[in-house]
């Protein structure tokens, strides 16, 4: 088989040649793999099986400080395709200090017109062609549209604007919501037609021991939306498998994730669920992308633990797979690479 055909046979938990491994390295980390390797290319290098492409929208705003009429924005700051500042913030690798152009005491009528991104025909053409370049040399694509819904809103509008919101029935939510909804099914249309394999959706609803939100504020926001998006890009192509990441504990989530049609969970961080537990309960509904926990095992443990947790994930998955073994985030630059390469031999040697 293809990695491709390998891959998606994996994740449909219908059997594997070979497991699976994915991973994303912060800048420091590729430094490391260029000094071993000679170059960047630490996909290939690793023969993982899946390419993440991203849609570049273009804004729907002509000058980006002009949104900010509440706030003066720091010097340094970078205004993404939707209009949120990112300020730099000391000591984080890919965190940012936000700055949200809804914020406040906003009228209803300002979210209403505000400009949001859109899709060019330009932009179409480029999503078909990388599918087409990865198909070509046999690797699956995930066309790449996390913060799906909840964080793209709450950006826009602040994490804490947007939950009085949500719980005061305000139409301020409702718009802001909806807008943000549109804009994701486009995207998740484009992507299924250009052909890709998986659709990586994701917001975070979950903290470390509990989840973000209440069960009914999920439900009546945030499950009808996120089921939009899968039934637009289904419409599209119905054999597209549906990704959803969500760090933290979404335990409670599980079966109305899997109601809506989501068939991969990223990344099942162990220090915030059992995955004992989550296999046992969705186990034969859901696969598994990660795993492989990223504040315990892969910083601190020893070449020979990450070996064995791997391990442990694969027999209990068992033969008909369902599992793509990587870390539960990106690698920071406290792991060592010794531990990098133990997970990735730990996946090359099993056998059942």
């Amino acid at each position: 088989m293809t990695p491709r055909e390998n891959l998606l046979r994996t994740l449909r938990r219908q059997g594997f040649e070979s497991v699976p491994v994915d991973m994303s390295l912060c800048p420091s980390q590729v430094e490391g793999f260029r000094k071993i390797y000679g170059h960047d290319d630490y996909p290939s290098e690793f023969g993982f099986p899946c390419r993440g492409i991203w849609m570049q929208m273009q804004p729907g705003y002509e000058s980006g400080p002009a949104l900010y009429t509440r706030e003066t924005l720091p010097p340094d700051t970078r205004i993404d395709v939707w209009g949120v500042g990112h300020s730099r913030q000391e000591g984080c690798w890919h965190m940012t200090h936000m700055h949200h152009p809804l914020a406040g005491d906003v009228a209803l009528e300002e979210i209403e017109r505000y400009p949001v991104p859109h899709i060019t025909s330009e932009t179409e053409a480029q999503v078909v062609q990388a599918v087409r370049q990865w198909h070509g040399q046999g690797l699956a694509v995930s066309g790449g549209m996390a913060c799906t819904i909840w964080e793209t809103a709450w950006y826009l509008r602040s994490m804490e604007n947007l939950m009085e919101d949500m719980m005061t029935d305000d139409a301020r939510a409702v718009v802001l919501l909806d807008k943000v909804t549109a804009v994701s099914e486009r995207r998740a249309e484009t992507y299924a037609r250009a052909g890709c394999d998986i659709l990586h959706l994701g917001d975070d609803i979950g903290m470390q021991q509990t989840i973000m939100m209440s069960l009914d504020l999920w439900r009546k926001w945030l499950k009808p939306r996120l089921a939009r998006v899968i039934q637009a890009a289904r419409r599209v192509k119905p054999d597209i498998l549906i990704f959803y990441h969500s760090c933290g504990y979404v335990l409670p989530f599980l079966e109305e994730l899997i109601e809506v049609g989501v068939d991969i969970l990223n990344p099942v961080q162990p220090e915030c669920m059992d995955f004992e537990v989550v296999h046992r309960m969705v186990g034969r509904r859901l696969s598994f992308w990660g795993t492989i926990g990223t504040q315990t095992t892969l910083p601190f443990g020893t070449p020979d633990e990450v070996r064995e947790t791997v391990w442990s994930r694969l027999r209990l998955c068992g033969p008909a797979g369902g599992i793509v073994i990587g870390p539960t985030h990106m690698v920071e630059p406290e792991v060592p690479w010794e531990n990098l390469m133990a997970m990735i031999e730990a996946a090359r040697s099993f056998r059942l």
